[in-house]
Parts: C-alpha cells; structure tokens; sequence
C-alpha cells in the first residue's frame, strides 16, 4: 500500500497516536489533517512517554517528513511550546511542514469558546475551550485568517478587523471583556517568522511525493462519532474525523487513498457529555478507567467507560469505508470475566442493528450484549495471534464477526512495540 488512512472509529482516544507512530515507521510522510489542539495523542518510546497535541505522530523519527495540513487549526503558542518541547528533548523538526492554507486559531477563539459554552449551561458540549469550534465557525463564516494571512503585510487590517468584530461579539452577546488588538497584533507578529521557515503549499508537496510512490500516512484525531455529519451531533467535534476529511484536510483527492484503517479500543471510552449505550457507571467502569489510564491527554478528563459497541464501529466502517481494524489495549481486559460484546440495541421492544441519527432514540436504546468468557494470561508480551490465549482470540474472532471488518493489528500495551501484526501495511 502507498496510503493508508488512519481513522477513530468510537468517540476518539483509541489510541491513534501510538498506532501512527507504530506505522510511522514504515512510511515516509506523516500527515494531520483535521482538529487542532483538542486532540492529544500520547505516544511511549521505550520509558519516555510523549503527547502532543498539533505535531504529527511521526515526528518522533527523524527521517519523515510531518505534515499539518489545511484541514487542521493552528494555535501558534501550543505549536512552539511542542516544537521547543521536543527540541528540549534533542529531537530535530527539520523535516516539520505546515500547509499555508491552515486556519489560526486567536485568543478572541478561545474567549468565545468558553462563553459559549458557560451560555449553554446544563446543556454544555463539554468543548476543551481551546476555541476550535470558534475558529472552525470563522472558516466557513468566510471571517477566519489562515497561516498565508499571518505571513502578509494585509495581517494588521485583517486582524484589526476581526478584533473589532469579535469584541462587538463579546461585550453585546455575552457581556465579557474583548481583547486587545495591540497586544494581540504583536503576539502573532512574533510568531510569523518563527513560522515562516516551515510553512508551504503542503498539499503540492504530497501531489508531488505520491507522484514518486513515496508511502504516505494520514493521521486522523478525534473518532467517527465525534464527526460533524456523521457523529452523535451535536455532542461532535468541528471538522471531520472520517476518511473523507482526509480528502479535504490534506488537499489530495480521492484516489489519493489506497487503504483505511480503523482503530478501535477492544472496548469503549467516551469524553464528554452525551449518550452512550455501553457505558459501565459502577465499580468495572471505573476499573477499566484505572487499568487503561482513561484520562484526557488534553484535559485530563476522566473517561467514560464501557463495553465494545459493534453498532458504532459498524456505522463508522460505513462511512469510512474501511479496509481493516486495529484493536487496541487488548490487555486491560486481561482478567475481566466474563467479557460483553454489544451487538444491537433495543429501543421501544424493537431490535436495531444500525446507529441511529437521533439522540433522543440513542437515549432511549437499551444495549443486546453477547457474553464470551475472559482469560486471565499476560498478554502484554505476546506478538503473534497463535501464541495469544484462546479466549484473547476468541474475542477478537468475534469482533470481527460481529462488525464485518478483518483486525490488521491488535496493541497489547502502551509501548511502541507491543503490537501483533495480523495483516501487513504498507507491503
């Protein structure tokens, strides 16, 4: 395969960033194409941990080369305290691109985000208040200033504009303090020529490098659910997670992808508020949340737990059209007997078996569970599908029965090399 795609599949924090890292490997360009610094993928090299929020997976190695695509919002100061992080840490980000077609998020964004949030009250999105939504919001208002712009001598009447806009917003519909244009203004002008060195047409670059048959890995963040069509909206993320972000995100085309991947938990999280059918409330909720360190690499939020929800990960390999699953953290289930699988929901009397659109149906749906039995070996060490305990493989054979999708690769621990390769990518 030339390009893969790699996509959440459940509500994100599937464990991406140590499955990109992982196929990083074999590839020769890494490239974020959606989200921004709400997204947090924590990444373990032999006793380092790392988690970055902007920067690419891949960019822990110093032959490929990362890029964030347009697809992806960009707040300046989140992106330098990674970059000198890392640098910090003796990595080098020679080879670090960014798409001057990107949108910036400003301190206006995240200002609106909070207010927004605080108006909703009881009803809040339970947003990271970074002010993606807002910046998103901007983007299709037309109103938004991307990377191209901040490198312009046209910055400061654009920025002057979109301050006295913004502040208008602030003080007359929310009743909060604006910010100042000055201060503002000479922040960003800081962080242009800091920018300046890595910013390009990126997708030129990866029309260019797929034309030489160059491997290429697009790195998704968030899931499917939290897309905004195709999610548990509006309890969603602001762009699009799913494979046909990669299209619009990265600036390639369609036949531009050879293969998807979805990556799952070989069970189910949730951050945030909305509903979810799986969720364990009582003492193994909070279990599974200790043993697999369910906690928000952004926020710190703790998890919601549950089951696996061979609905979602139906409707997500649907909309995605995906070639293959990878099944993560396998081994905090080591123990947990017996194991449920979810395979439908019953809502009114009825059995469904598709995701439904309307969340006060999805409210309403009790879960149809399978039982198969635990196993209590270590798997932490296994490496290849024969050698993992019967009852392990059962439950992945299962999975794969119930959501009609082959696992390619299942992570048996946090580290880079605790991975058995069913199905080789990138071959």
């Amino acid at each position: 395969m030339a390009t893969v795609a790699l996509v959440g599949v459940q509500w994100g924090d599937e464990g991406k960033g140590k499955v990109t890292d992982f196929l990083a490997a074999r590839a020769d360009l890494v490239v974020r194409y959606q989200g921004g610094n709400n997204a947090g993928h924590t990444v373990v090299v032999g006793e380092e941990e790392f988690r970055l929020h902007l920067l690419p997976s891949g960019i822990l190695y110093p032959d490929k080369t990362c890029i964030i695509g347009n697809g992806v919002v960009i707040d300046p100061a989140v992106l330098f305290e990674e970059i000198e992080a890392l640098t910090r840490r003796g990595f080098t980000l020679a080879r670090l691109l960014v798409s001057e077609r990107a949108h910036l998020i400003l301190p206006y964004h995240r200002l609106l985000d909070a207010a927004e949030e605080e108006r909703r009250g009881r009803g809040q999105i339970g947003t990271t208040r970074r002010g993606i939504g807002p910046a998103y919001t901007d983007k299709a208002a037309r109103t938004g200033l991307r990377v191209i712009d901040l490198l312009s001598e046209d910055f400061p009447h654009l920025l002057a504009e979109a301050v006295d806009y913004k502040n208008q917003l602030l003080s007359k519909v929310y009743g909060k303090e604006g910010v100042k244009y000055e201060e503002v203004y000479r922040e960003y002008q800081g962080y242009a020529e800091r920018l300046r060195p890595y910013v390009t047409d990126t997708s030129l670059v990866l029309s260019q490098s797929l034309a030489e048959g160059r491997h290429v890995l697009f790195e998704g963040a968030q899931g499917t659910l939290l897309d905004l069509d195709h999610g548990t909206y509006p309890f969603v993320t602001s762009s699009y997670p799913t494979a046909g972000g990669v299209c619009i995100g990265a600036g390639v085309g369609p036949r531009a992808i050879d293969y998807v991947l979805g990556v799952a938990k070989a069970y189910t999280t949730r951050v945030g508020e909305g509903p979810f059918p799986t969720e364990l409330p009582g003492e193994l909720g909070r279990e599974i949340r200790e043993r697999g360190r369910e906690f928000g690499t952004t926020t710190g939020r703790p998890r919601r737990c549950g089951w696996f929800d061979a609905v979602i990960v139906r409707h997500a390999a649907r909309v995605n059209g995906l070639s293959h699953l990878c099944l993560t953290k396998l081994d905090v289930l080591t123990g947990v007997a017996p194991l449920k699988l979810c395979y439908g929901y019953r809502y009114r009397g009825e059995e469904i078996r598709e995701f439904p659109a309307s969340l006060s149906v999805l409210r309403s749906c009790q879960p149809l569970y399978e039982e198969i039995p635990g196993w209590t070996e270590d798997v932490s060490q296994v490496r290849r599908l024969e050698d993992l305990p019967y009852n392990a493989r059962r439950y992945v054979e299962k999975i794969e029965e119930l959501t009609g999708v082959p696992v390619a690769l299942i992570g048996v621990g946090v580290r880079r090399e605790q991975m058995i390769i069913c199905h080789s990518l990138f071959s």
